[in-house]
């Protein structure tokens, strides 16, 4: 069975990861998505224990469930709740990443697997990839796109990028960067070029 490269996507926050990884996935790449991972591990029973030990139960709402703003604000206020979250979700994020890239290179369907992974580098993931792709955009646009997400602002974009290593160094251990201050139509013209090169064996 030959092994697919496993590409790591890289870059600041609303920078335009997911939509990169989107068009990858309709090149024929399988796409893990760790936030999508780490949601659905919110409404584990052990996850919501943990978090309520941690955290109690204000960040909790009347029906027993997890309020992702309220937790997102006792979290980012303090390195040492960012580091207790990271204790609680990474671990198990992980664990299932690891499980689909093994489900996805045993897939012949499959050309690549590319992790979508916020914290790609903080959690040294960056050494299970084959290549990494960085997704450059200039702050003004990445605050920008960023407010419109719901229950997110330029303050918090700042808090999380705080405790995250630097977009600098991010950039200087990639392969490639990609620029998306432009339209998609740009974005698809560079992704196009690399992806050839991305699936190479060499």
């Amino acid at each position: 069975m030959d092994k697919k490269p496993v590409i790591g996507l890289l870059g600041g926050i609303a920078s335009g990861k997911s939509t990169v990884a989107a068009q990858f996935e309709a090149m024929g790449a399988a796409v893990i998505d760790a936030d999508r991972i780490a949601k659905e591990l919110l409404h584990n029973p052990q996850v919501k224990q943990q978090i309520r030990n941690t955290f109690g139960g204000s960040v909790f709402d009347s029906a027993g469930d997890i309020d992702k703003q309220k937790l997102s604000a006792a979290v980012f206020d303090n390195p040492s709740s960012v580091k207790a979250i990271n204790s609680i979700i990474h671990p198990r994020v992980m664990e299932k990443t690891e499980l689909l890239i093994e489900q996805y290179q045993a897939d012949a369907g499959i050309i690549a697997v590319v992790l979508d992974i916020p914290l790609l580098m903080e959690v040294g993931w960056e050494k299970r990839c084959d290549k990494l792709v960085f997704v450059d955009c200039d702050e003004n646009i990445r605050l920008k796109r960023a407010s419109k997400r719901q229950f997110f602002n330029e303050n918090l974009l700042k808090k999380r990028e705080k405790f995250q290593i630097s977009l600098d160094n991010k950039k200087k251990i990639s392969h490639y960067i990609i620029n998306n201050n432009d339209d998609l139509s740009e974005l698809t013209k560079q992704i196009s070029e690399i992806f050839p090169a991305l699936i190479s064996k060499k």
